[in-house]
C-alpha cells in the first residue's frame, strides 16, 4: 500500500469511530432525560424488587427484605408516588422519604 490508500484507511476509520461515538452518545440522552421524569418513592416495591436504599444490612438494588418496605425505594413516574398505595406507610400511600412503617 502506499501512503495515500494508508492515509485514507486511517481517515476512514477515524470518521467511522467519530460517527459510531456520535451514534452512542445520541442514544444516552432518552435515559438520561427519563431520569428526570423519574422520582424515588418509597414504600411501593416489593420484596427483593427495590431499586436502591434498603437499610442497614442491605448493599442496594433488590435487597429490600420484605413487601413495601419503609426504607427502601423504587423509581417510579414522576408525580406518582403519593399516589401508589403502600400499606405501610402512615398515609397507605408511597412517600417521598424513608418512613417509620405503622404497624
Amino acid at each position: 500500500m502506499n501512503n495515500q490508500s494508508t492515509l485514507g484507511l486511517s481517515l476512514s476509520a477515524t470518521a467511522l469511530a467519530l460517527a459510531l461515538g456520535s451514534a452512542l452518545s445520541l442514544s444516552m440522552i432518552p435515559a438520561a432525560h427519563a431520569a428526570d421524569d423519574m422520582e424515588k418513592c418509597y414504600g411501593v416495591a416489593m420484596k427483593g424488587k427495590n431499586d436502591c436504599a434498603a437499610g442497614a444490612g442491605t448493599t442496594c438494588a433488590g435487597t429490600s427484605k420484605m413487601d413495601h418496605q419503609a426504607n427502601a425505594w423504587k423509581l417510579v413516574p414522576k408525580g406518582t408516588c403519593e399516589k401508589t398505595a403502600s400499606p405501610t406507610s402512615p398515609t397507605g400511600f408511597g412517600q417521598l422519604q424513608a418512613f417509620k412503617a405503622k404497624s
